[in-house]
């Protein structure tokens, strides 16, 4: 009988050793496979640089960086190649609440006027409903107010006391539109609570803990050489842009990281929060952050829906979610000018990716998403890359024809109503801040808070256009509105109407 069970124990181990031999074949077969097919979808897309890391049951078992840091040169993408991880921040500072709510020192459902009395809304009944939770689900019925931070230099706080002049978009609760200042918010909540800056809180609390040593709160932050440049198309030609600095709403989008680091926060989110060592936040914590809380609209979520064709698309807590293949993925974008990145996982498969980007709104990142699920969870071999590729240069297409509706409908053979110099002086809001007109030649010269500037020619009528100082950010279009005096009495820039002043 001992004779019996050892040669059973011995097939045994014979067998899983042989099993356990397949199994490393297959995932090196697919690696190998997965590796390809990222270069040939970094160049059918045109992008620069990239780095992707893949973790697969409690393990990272892919990272590696593609192409380039900076157009034109020899300098390759590594491991350690810091990108900006955009909004994928957003559920790390979610997680930093996370903590706090583990500990007692605040309730998801704790009104925000609690503990930030000063963060004033339109509607004084959203003020006073407002949940330390409503800060993390777009859910508040303000529309987007980006132009606080893309278009000023101002502060947190600053940007924080203007949103008591953002006119609400829909009901509170009743819908979803993608909202970075209520994120911001969170951080200052946090802030409060905990008597850190939010970057240092997180630093102690995250970073440390999961020895992400290469990963930085803020842009100013970065003392790497080993950092890459954004780029954009400009003018039909790829080219370098600035870096459009997320610090002044930090808690929303401000970190950069390599993708080795940020390999360990994927692995660790996929795992319920748990590392090496502990846990980052309670089994019951991590659950409610990755739920299911909002409904987001098709309007509102990814043209990639088109081609996956979820069965419901909606938010939690600093994540999307959809189905995908009868599985439950959580992810996020991040987007800045320049840059991109993407974080996914289905927690059913144990499986999880993460993508840097350094060219503006490449959706290759979402071809690389779902290439991973399919190749090490859920089987697959749709090209997403051939087929996102074709669904986002259709959609270009029509923001093509867009572009050339505008000069259609340009009337042609009018003049300005005022001679130039009267368009010329301060335009003011208190929500949006001023604008300087001065007249140069036969253009008008715009400064936008000292942040945008644009030379602008005779459009029609008291409408002007031109292009941007900055060509990346495209052309300007903006119109004067004249008072019953006749005399030219506001400038209008998209839906902001700033009075002129002086």
């Amino acid at each position: 009988m001992t004779k019996f069970l050892s040669i059973v124990c011995c097939t045994l181990i014979i067998v899983g050793a042989q099993t356990a031999g397949a199994q490393t074949k297959t995932q090196a077969k697919q690696i190998k496979e997965f590796d390809a097919y990222v270069e040939n979808a970094r160049k059918q897309w045109g992008t620069v640089g990239l780095a992707v890391a893949v973790v697969k049951d409690g393990q990272v078992i892919f990272e590696k960086g593609y192409g380039v840091k900076e157009l034109n040169t020899t300098d390759a993408v590594d491991t350690h190649t810091l990108f900006a991880i955009g909004s994928t921040t957003k559920a790390i500072t979610a997680t930093c609440m996370g903590i706090l709510v583990d500990r007692g020192k605040v309730n998801w459902d704790d009104h925000v006027i609690d503990y930030l009395p000063e963060f004033q809304l339109y509607d004084p009944f959203v003020t006073r409903e407002l949940t330390i939770r409503d800060l993390f689900l777009h859910n508040s019925g303000v529309g987007n107010t980006d132009f606080l931070w893309s278009w000023m230099t101002i502060d947190g706080d600053e940007v924080l006391r203007r949103m008591r002049w953002v006119e609400p978009t829909y009901s509170f609760r009743a819908g979803f539109i993608y909202q970075n200042i209520f994120y911001l918010a969170a951080g200052k909540v946090i802030e409060k609570i905990s008597g850190k800056t939010w970057y240092d809180f997180m630093n102690d609390e995250i970073f440390k803990p999961l020895q992400m040593t290469e990963t930085v709160p803020r842009l100013q932050d970065i003392k790497s050489p080993n950092k890459t440049k954004p780029h954009m198309m400009v003018n039909g030609k790829m080219a370098v842009i600035e870096d459009l600095s997320a610090d002044n709403i930090g808690s929303a989008g401000s970190v950069w990281s390599s993708i080795s680091d940020i390999a360990k926060w994927t692995q660790c989110m996929l795992d319920s929060g748990k590392y090496k060592g502990g846990r980052l936040v309670e089994p019951k914590t991590w659950i409610e952050m990755t739920k299911v809380q909002t409904i987001v609209p098709s309007s509102e979520f990814y043209p990639t829906a088109q081609l996956t064709k979820p069965n419901w698309t909606t938010y939690g807590m600093g994540w999307f979610q959809h189905d995908y293949k009868g599985r439950k993925v959580n992810f996020h974008t991040g987007s800045l000018p320049g840059s991109i990145a993407i974080h996914g996982q289905i927690p059913e498969e144990n499986v999880a990716v993460y993508v840097f980007g350094n060219t503006d709104h490449v959706e290759v990142r979402h071809a690389i998403m779902y290439k991973a699920f399919d190749t090490f969870a859920l089987g697959g071999s749709r090209d997403w890359s051939a087929e996102f590729l074709t669904l986002y240069t259709n959609l270009a297409k029509g923001y093509e024809a867009a572009e050339n509706k505008i000069t259609e409908n340009r009337v042609k053979n009018t003049k300005p109503s005022h001679d130039l110099a009267d368009y010329a002086g301060e335009y003011t809001d208190p929500l949006y801040g001023t604008a300087i007109i001065t007249v140069s030649g036969d253009q008008l010269s715009v400064s936008v808070n000292k942040v945008f500037n644009a030379k602008l020619s005779h459009w029609h009528y008291d409408t002007f256009r031109g292009p941007a100082e900055k060509e990346w950010y495209g052309q300007a279009m903006m119109s004067f509105e004249v008072n019953n005096a006749g005399k030219i009495a506001a400038l209008k820039i998209g839906n902001a109407s700033l009075k002129k002043t002086k």
